[in-house]
């Protein structure tokens, strides 16, 4: 035997338990690789080598506790005792598969297991399990998480912002790294400097250990150990577990950038034969009983081999594709019993949160200086002294991992609203808005009630990167639900409709309009209809088509061209956006101009002018108008963007409609 191990105490019971778990998956990827040989199935991500690491932490975390794999972790699925038949399925791409055909591979999650599958990016879970573990803690639950992840992956953004607001918030995770020496063909040379992973710990304030990733028997002990630490004392902790795949990053990639030396070296301490050897010299294990152990393995694989096979592949449906696009909704508008008092936008949207707070007591706010600062623009002022600080809490500049922290919460059961300092920051956590938050209901069946606002806009002078309208970024995602208010009803209303939803919404918020726009707002809770245009005002002679600050340039213009019979669309919710209100409008005046404050190349306004050609040609009198702000960055100085902004523009479209 190349590997030492030592039982410690532990009894037969559990040294045949971690045999029979670290065999399984062996077993399966002698399977799979014959089936990819036959052409039977398309791609491989082998974990050959690297069993004993999720097979020992698979078997040291309690089962009600969340685990968070990537590719070469199918001994989680295996040990949580996921049917094979349906892991089979995945694997095939199946409808009776997790993703319903939908994902490949381990890409996907099952609550039943407590499992949360990954996403290619690497990076994003890391964040996940630290709002599963922020959960944990909420409810007091002495539970722990852990997450995955791998040599290469600790070069990413998200690595780095995972780790350390766990290590801020005293999160009971524990982040295993496999490190194998490689980040596809890339070495660790090439990828980081420090001469072991657990020297980042240093700089993070946690605790690590570092252990052999080959040795099933210590991988199971330190995991056991330190979730039970861990529950006690919510903390998080490094665990850098050295091991090396004995074949490619995946099948078709091969392993000709690896000395052949690596292979001979790390061939003798495989970690199924080492294991199984020293069981049999302990005489644990008879050879018979390991026949024995082998062949009832075997049965079960051809079993879920045999029923993989025998199942259809999917059959497309369009509704059914469409339908689980979003978890199951169907909103119950509220309507206000009362008319309520003037009010400043800003306030209308802190009376929705307030609400929001009061009415759904598992809605969590997190945000750059939401706390005792009250956030950028004051609108959580007052909240850390009303909700504490446990469901109000300030966290480090690091949106993409407050979004994917947001998503672990929506995991456990919880709402949460992600505050966005200004919109533009939101590219700093883009990856996970539009491919975990807008797929993953549509790939494994799991919700995610997440609000994030976005302060957004120009009109205040503050440069390119405090004024951006970045709405069409997203409006192309499917997944996503897009809100934008432009008035103080409809954004207390819209909010609360959006808390309301257990989908991921953007929730646009015009920051110039905080404290200059005022309007009734109803006292108590009440709900906009999302995905329903109001009228603004009527007309017959010309449709404006807008949304956000364009309703308000649109009525100024209204005003100063009173011989106009202009009427006014706000669409209000962008995604989905309401066809029919905009179709009648259109019938109606035959002429129609649609614009926004967004720049206009790739604007919202071109999907929406292309739809109305498409579907209401025969009623146009003149062609269909667009207009929006520069395409160019936001400026800073006041009359470069009086200039970048569309209002002038507007309304000469506005007199050419007219005189067509």
């Amino acid at each position: 035997m190349h590997i030492k191990f030592d039982r410690k105490n532990y009894s037969v019971e559990t040294l045949v338990y971690l045999y029979k778990n670290l065999v399984k998956p062996r077993m399966i990827e002698e399977k799979m690789l014959t089936l990819l040989r036959q052409g039977k199935i398309s791609k491989w991500f082998s974990g050959i080598g690297q069993e004993a690491i999720s097979v020992g932490a698979v078997c040291a975390m309690a089962e009600d506790e969340y685990i968070l794999p990537m590719h070469r972790n199918l001994g989680i699925f295996t040990g949580r005792g996921v049917p094979l038949g349906q892991l089979f399925a995945q694997f095939q791409g199946k409808k009776a598969g997790f993703t319903k055909g939908r994902d490949r591979s381990f890409h996907f999650g099952s609550k039943p297991h407590h499992i949360v599958g990954m996403i290619s990016h690497l990076g994003p879970q890391l964040a996940v399990a630290d709002g599963i573990a922020l959960a944990d803690l909420l409810r007091n639950r002495k539970k722990a998480t852990l997450v995955f992840t791998g040599d290469g992956a600790t070069s990413e953004g998200d690595f780095h912002e995972g780790v350390n607001v766990a290590a801020v918030w005293d999160l009971p995770v524990i982040f295993v790294i496999e490190n194998n020496g490689y980040g596809l063909s890339t070495p660790n040379s090439e990828q980081f400097r420090c001469k072991q992973l657990i020297d980042k710990c240093i700089g993070y304030g946690i605790e690590g250990v570092k252990i052999d990733g080959n040795n099933v028997l210590e991988v199971y002990d330190t995991i056991l150990h330190l979730a039970q630490e861990i529950r006690q004392r919510p903390r998080p902790f490094l665990v850098e577990a050295i091991t090396f795949r004995m074949r490619g990053h995946e099948e078709a990639s091969g392993t000709k950038y690896v000395p052949p030396e690596l292979f001979e070296e790390w061939g003798k301490k495989d970690p199924v034969i080492n294991y199984e050897q020293y069981l049999l010299s302990e005489g644990v294990l008879s050879q018979a009983q390991v026949e024995a152990i082998r062949a009832e393995i075997r049965q079960e694989i051809e079993q879920g081999v045999a029923f993989a096979f025998s199942q259809p592949d999917p059959t497309p449906c369009t509704a059914e594709e469409l339908a689980d696009v979003y978890a199951p909704y169907i909103q119950r508008v509220t309507f206000p019993d009362n008319i309520g008092s003037e009010k400043r936008f800003i306030d209308a949207v802190q009376d929705g949160l307030r609400q929001g707070m009061e009415r759904w007591s598992n809605l969590i706010l997190m945000g750059q200086d939401i706390a005792e600062y009250g956030g950028a623009f004051k609108v959580t002022e007052g909240f850390l002294q009303r909700y504490g600080r446990a469901r109000v809490r300030n966290t480090p500049l690091c949106e993409s991992a407050i979004i994917g922290a947001a998503l672990g919460l929506s995991v456990q059961g919880f709402k949460s609203m992600v505050e966005m300092q200004f919109a533009d920051f939101v590219s700093c956590g883009f990856n996970q808005i539009v491919n975990n938050l807008a797929k993953i209901h549509y790939r494994w069946g799991q919700n995610a009630d997440v609000v994030i606002r976005m302060p957004t806009g120009a009109g205040v002078a503050a440069g390119p990167f405090h004024s951006q309208s970045n709405e069409a970024w997203f409006f192309h995602t499917p997944g996503l639900k897009i809100v934008y208010p432009s008035n103080p009803y409809d954004a207390k209303g819209l909010l609360l409709a959006a808390l309301e939803d257990p989908n991921p919404y953007l929730y646009f918020e015009h920051k110039a309009m905080y404290r200059s726009v005022k309007g009734l707002v109803p006292e108590g809770f009440y709900t906009v209809e999302v995905g329903r245009a109001a009228i603004v005002q009527t007309g017959k002679d010309i449709s404006i088509i807008t949304y956000g600050m364009g309703v308000h340039w649109a009525l100024q213009i209204a005003r100063q061209l009173p011989n106009l019979s202009i009427e006014i669309v706000d669409l209000r919710t962008l995604l989905p956006w309401d066809k029919e209100t905009v179709a009648a409008s259109v019938k109606k005046t035959g002429k129609v101009l649609v614009c926004h404050e967004d720049c206009l190349t790739g604007g919202i306004g071109g999907e929406i002018a292309a739809w109305i050609a498409e579907n209401c040609f025969e009623y146009l009198d003149a062609p269909i108008m667009r207009e929006g702000s520069l395409d160019t960055p936001v400026p800073f100085s006041p009359t470069l963007e009086q200039n970048f902004l569309p209002l002038e523009r507007i309304r000469q479209k506005v007199e050419a409609l007219a005189a067509y």
